[in-house]
């Protein structure tokens, strides 16, 4: 059974930094796709930032420059290091993955590609 849990959430100042871990048990991560979703109230889940399987990452226009993903997989690890915080960066973020198949580089980021999701960590910026 494949289990995702996320750590590191936290309550930062607008310009601080974090970083998000995701530890995935059940499968072995080296050859699977890898992402970090995030939802805020009232919103609809998006994509942040997707690493596929040589490791070339995505992100949304909106985290380019501020966020970097990796994944480390040895230990079976995925990361998300956050700076330059901004309050629109608020959200529940969620790690998801999926593996047996392949997924076009301009889909890494759609919700509907992942099967296996974590139960997510708070992040919370203020102002």
């Amino acid at each position: 059974q494949v289990q995702l849990v996320e750590s590191g959430g936290d309550s930062v100042q607008a310009g601080g930094s974090l970083r998000l871990s995701c530890a995935a048990s059940g499968y072995t991560s080296s050859n699977d796709y890898m992402a970090w979703f995030r939802q805020a109230p009232g919103k609809a889940r998006e994509g942040v930032a997707a690493i596929d399987r040589t490791g070339s990452p995505r992100y949304a226009p909106s985290v380019r420059g501020r966020f970097t993903i990796s994944k480390d997989n040895a230990k079976n690890t995925l990361y998300l290091e956050m700076n330059n915080l901004k309050p629109e960066d608020t959200a529940m973020y969620y790690c998801a993955a999926d593996s047996g198949r392949p997924i076009d580089w301009f889909l890494l980021l759609a919700t509907f590609k992942y099967r296996y999701w974590g139960q997510g960590t708070q992040v919370t910026v203020s102002s």
